[in-house]
């Protein structure tokens, strides 16, 4: 059985001050809205309707948490980067985002979802520098790699891999697939480390 196969609904927060002091450790995924991020969660946790997947993107406005067994949780964090948001809608959104992913103590890595079609957009390398001042780590997953041919997936991966080196040395990545199911076992098994470790001091 692996580390998601028990993930079920525990709470959601739409404000920071209502964040669960459950005492345990959480994993955060953050995406940008069509980037495949609530179709990644379910296909880890080898359910179809955990994390709630929409038509419309943007609808995840909330932070939502859920419970993997011995108090380790997955955090869906809401979309960003959808333009038909309202701007004060969007406003909350990044503000909470950023202050949830600079000061959680509990947090021990974060997955940054990447279309591998379009990676490292503008949002996704704000998401990576609110993170970097924590010193933890960051694994990409760059979704819908089926989409590509495997000479495309290899060239996005190594020249996205270069951009991290020289600029956010703390971040992993690979190729992912929900709907060929490419890269569930090397996620997993980064995921699972991050539980097993002590968080970098912040």
């Amino acid at each position: 059985m692996g580390l998601f196969s028990k993930a079920e609904f525990y709470t959601t927060v739409n404000h920071l001050r209502d964040l669960p002091l459950h005492g345990g450790r959480e994993v955060a995924f953050a995406g940008r809205s069509n980037a495949g991020k609530s179709s990644a969660i379910n296909t880890l946790a080898n359910q179809t309707r955990l994390a709630f997947t929409s038509k419309t993107p943007g609808r995840t406005q909330h932070i939502n948490f859920f419970s993997l067994g011995e108090n380790r949780f997955l955090v869906d964090l809401p979309g960003y980067g959808y333009a038909k948001v309202p701007p004060d809608v969007r406003a909350h959104w990044e503000g909470l985002l950023s202050q949830y992913l600079q000061t959680r103590e509990a947090l021990c890595g974060l997955v940054v979802i990447m279309d591998a079609r379009h990676p490292l957009k503008e949002l996704d390398e704000r998401m990576l520098e609110w993170f970097a001042s924590t010193g933890k780590p960051v694994h990409i997953l760059l979704t819908k790699a089926d989409k590509l041919s495997r000479q495309q997936a290899t060239q996005t991966l190594n020249r996205v891999r270069l951009h991290l080196t020289q600029h956010y040395p703390h971040c992993s990545v690979q190729l992912f697939s929900s709907l060929k199911k490419i890269g569930l076992e090397e996620a997993e098994a980064t995921i699972e480390g991050w539980f097993t470790i002590k968080n970098a001091p912040s």
